[in-house]
């Protein structure tokens, strides 16, 4: 009969619909079950991530001081103000002794030097007053080896050095702790010389704060598995990232080698907690407070803690409308999100592991809410589920939701 025909024809095509929709999700099955196992955040939580504070500029005592004021003025709905973690840097060179030696033997100016007695003491106010949490940057932010042998043949490099300059005037990838770059592309660095170094830097950070770093940033995001190890034998529990794991400076000079895709609450081999870092704020470049807004929404609707990346250089370059620009930016995020909460990473790194109630969603419905917002970021995932019609299903299971 026509009917059963058409019903037959029906069931067929539906069974092959179920065939195409089972194929892609079996095709995205990685990205989508690690979207999946991603802790899923109740609340809205932000915090501002600022790195490269340390050995450099004498202004950055006023800077801070003045950052650490507006922090202060802005609270969330538990009390706690507005918090600012510092990577830190504990050394820069001493560019004057280097050029008096004619550019052939490195030497270092650290922190805890006298002329940053005035920045030592603001960095610790601002601990006190919880505001500033310190982050390990780096010793320095460059391999001094590799920073040598640029001077030995580039100009600019030497005159950088005679001039005392800021590590953010350096060519980029001299700016890489991790990899030897003054010639491209970055040729790795040696395990035992990173161990050494990882163990310095982690003793500097102690004998600066009065304990071992728990937080560390990658300078410029390239660093490798053998950082990481190196790092866990030092205290370091938790490493921020951008979502990947640039170990190189490709030829060009661009962070490159991605050896790993990172999700929040993943693990490293040597057993630290990832967190990613990925949205940027850097109001010297044009961004305005909405940024933060809008980067604050997105992650909240995918459930995560929007962590937001900005630099020193902001401040020391455009300081007023910098400082403006945060104030604003925090100010508008309070007031949109009632409810939000300024946590620091360690704390949402303990927040994870131990699976606090008060902060991690446990229920399938929010989860699955949260899952779904976070499929857009899968690569070919959009185009192929709309192709394939699984994104009809998904849509539907969003608005039901």
């Amino acid at each position: 009969m026509p009917q059963l025909d058409a019903l037959g024809v029906a069931l067929a095509l539906a069974a092959g619909l179920a065939l195409a929709w089972l194929a892609v999700l079996a095709a995205f099955s990685g990205p989508l079950v690690a979207r999946w196992r991603e802790p899923v955040f109740r609340v809205p939580i932000l915090v501002i991530e600022s790195d490269d504070w340390g050995a450099g500029p004498d202004t950055q005592a006023e800077l801070l001081a003045a950052i650490a004021a507006t922090l202060a003025r802005i609270r969330d709905t538990s009390g706690q103000p507005a918090l600012m973690t510092l990577g830190m840097v504990f050394e820069m060179p001493d560019g004057a002794r280097i050029a008096r030696e004619g550019f052939t033997t490195y030497h270092g100016l650290t922190l805890d030097d006298t002329r940053f007695t005035a920045l030592r003491e603001t960095i610790a106010a601002g601990i006190r007053a919880g505001v500033f949490v310190p982050q390990l940057h780096g010793q320095c932010h460059y391999w001094p080896p590799a920073l040598m042998a640029a001077a030995a043949r580039e100009g600019r490099v030497r005159a950088w050095l005679a001039a005392g300059g800021r590590s953010e005037d350096l060519p980029s990838p001299l700016q890489s702790r991790w990899v030897d770059a003054w010639a491209l592309p970055s040729r790795p660095l040696a395990a035992a010389d990173i161990d050494a170094a990882a163990r310095r830097e982690a003793a500097s950070f102690a004998q600066c704060f009065g304990h071992p770093p728990r937080v560390a940033v990658p300078t410029t995001f390239v660093w490798n598995a053998a950082v990481e190890a190196a790092w866990q034998r030092a205290g370091v529990a938790v490493v921020v990232t951008p979502g990947r794991r640039a170990t190189c400076r490709a030829a060009a000079g661009q962070p490159g080698c991605v050896d790993r895709r990172i999700l929040t609450g993943e693990r490293s081999d040597a057993g630290q907690t990832y967190l990613v870092r990925d949205v940027y704020f850097e109001p010297a470049r044009g961004h305005t407070p909405e940024r933060l807004v809008e980067g604050l929404a997105l992650r909240t609707r995918q459930g995560r803690a929007c962590l937001v990346e900005t630099h020193r250089v902001n401040f020391l370059d455009q300081p007023d409308a910098s400082l403006a620009a945060l104030e604003a930016g925090l100010a508008a995020c309070r007031a949109r999100f009632p409810t939000l909460r300024f946590l620091a990473p360690e704390a949402i790194a303990h927040a994870i592991a131990t699976h606090d109630p008060a902060l991690i969603e446990r229920r399938w419905l929010p989860r699955l809410v949260a899952w779904r917002a976070r499929l857009h970021e899968i690569p070919l995932w959009t185009r192929i589920a709309r192709l394939s019609g699984l994104a009809v299903p998904l849509k539907l299971i969003g608005l039901a939701a």
